[in-house]
């Protein structure tokens, strides 16, 4: 069993020596059990939350309505609630009443799995199982407590919870308890749509997060997450894809780099494939189905009440990972490229490229091409020679060319920049005040004030 730190022990030895019992749950207790350091410390006690109010000075009443607070103690934030039993879950989402008990046992009845319902007396070191949570643990399998679909009715939100964790954690979840997710999976219309996106993020931590979503989609839970995904199930490819849209789609998000923010984005990123598909001599094409996937995914993300820098970075990603580059771009059209997608982009958007072929194929062994490495090269090579690659890099801006050049403020000025940003990026000697001032002048008065 892992060291548990001094500060925790001391925390529990405070609201023992008070005369109370007191008991580490969650997931800090998996964890311990899995060799793996706790990342919080959530306690359950018989004490009421007034009672340890009174023992510590920097108390949070962040649910005292359910007996919970939050305890400040030596750089740690410990949750702690009292022993309960809940009433019924009408909303099928939080009990309409919770009774305060002075049994561990009925508390640890009212969780969702058996592998989050032990109890760990970190002063002794006893551990309450009374649901067989560390025999599951051991055997990596998720198991709803008691009859399942009573446990997701309660709380429809128990469902998700299920697939992450099967995701985080790379279990299987017990056949009786996929019954019940299945049967219950209704309940999840009364589940925040904050509350589904967390969810899903969490999954995308995890080594494979497919598992998550397969779960789903063997549920019938998918439509009611993200159905867009399902209209990819039996859409196949060409030769190059190993697997429909569907699976290329979850087995992209699995490639990428363990972030939740990229991980949506391959998740996402061929999601307007089967919208696009068409027949052309027998040959499936999809052609501008990054634009589409592009719309499709930022209407999900709206649903799901991501914030709006999210959003425009996983859909500006999606919108350009169609490239195909060759050996005969020039400089200029390299430079373009760059502006398009812009600097701070490149590096994901390479990561979504190679999440993208790995995925096509369940393999990262042609996942980085030579064109992909040449690419990569020239973008260095001409990002360190400090090129205008965007209109704040002209050695001119709006002012200058309305008070130098008498070019008036408005869509003209747009126009104008645009055009010498062009020229620049072809030919960046031209990157001058003097040469831009000429160049804007004479576009202007030759091209727009006609």
């Amino acid at each position: 069993m892992l060291l548990i730190p001094s500060q925790v022990k001391e925390f529990a030895g405070i609201v023992s020596d008070a005369g109370f019992k007191i008991y580490l749950v969650g997931g800090a207790v998996r964890n311990i059990k899995r060799g793996v350091p706790p990342v919080d410390y959530d306690f359950t006690t018989n004490a009421m939350p007034q009672q340890i109010m009174a023992l510590f000075r920097k108390v949070i009443p962040t649910g005292i309505e359910h007996g919970t607070v939050t305890v400040l103690f030596k750089g740690y934030s410990f949750e702690i609630t009292t022993f309960r039993i809940d009433g019924k879950y009408n909303d099928s989402r939080h009990p309409d009443s919770v009774a305060f008990s002075d049994d561990i046992y009925e508390d640890l009845k009212r969780r969702d799995f058996t592998i989050n319902a032990m109890a760990l007396d970190v002063l002794t070191g006893e551990l309450i199982d009374a649901h067989s949570g560390a025999e599951d643990l051991k055997n990596g399998v998720i198991r709803a407590i008691g009859n399942p679909e009573e446990r997701f009715a309660e709380d429809g939100l128990r469902i998700l919870r299920a697939c992450r964790f099967a995701a985080q954690l790379g279990f299987s979840i017990d056949p009786d308890t996929l019954k019940g997710m299945h049967s219950q999976r209704h309940h999840l219309e009364g589940v925040s749509s904050e509350r589904i996106r967390d969810e899903v993020l969490k999954s995308m931590t995890g080594d494979r997060p497919s598992v998550s979503f397969l779960y789903m989609q063997e549920t019938s839970v998918l439509e009611y997450v993200l159905p867009e995904l399902l209209e990819g199930v039996g859409m196949e490819q060409r030769e190059r894809h190993k697997f429909d849209v569907f699976h290329h789609n979850l087995f992209s998000c699995d490639f990428m780099e363990k972030d939740p923010i990229l991980r949506m984005t391959a998740l996402l990123h061929d999601i307007g494939k089967p919208r696009t598909f068409r027949l052309r001599d027998g040959v499936p094409t999809f052609y501008c189905h990054e634009k589409v996937s592009a719309q499709m995914a930022g209407s999900i993300l709206q649903r799901l009440k991501f914030p709006n820098a999210d959003i425009r970075r996983i859909c500006h990603l999606i919108e350009n990972h169609m490239f195909n580059y060759t050996d005969d771009w020039s400089d200029g059209a390299v430079r373009r490229f760059v502006a398009r997608v812009g600097r701070e982009n490149i590096s994901d958007l390479f990561k979504l490229r190679f999440a993208d072929r790995a995925g096509s194929m369940g393999s990262t062994t042609y996942a980085c091409t030579p064109e992909d490495i040449a690419l990569a090269r020239r973008i260095d090579l001409i990002v360190s020679e400090a090129t205008a690659l965007g209109i704040k890099d002209l050695a001119v801006n709006g002012n200058v060319l309305n008070q130098k050049a008498g070019i008036p403020k408005g869509p003209a000025m747009g126009q104008v920049l645009n055009f010498l940003l062009e020229a620049v990026m072809e030919d960046p000697s031209q990157n001058t005040r003097e040469t831009l001032l000429d160049l804007g002048r004479n576009f202007y008065r030759t091209r727009i004030d006609l």
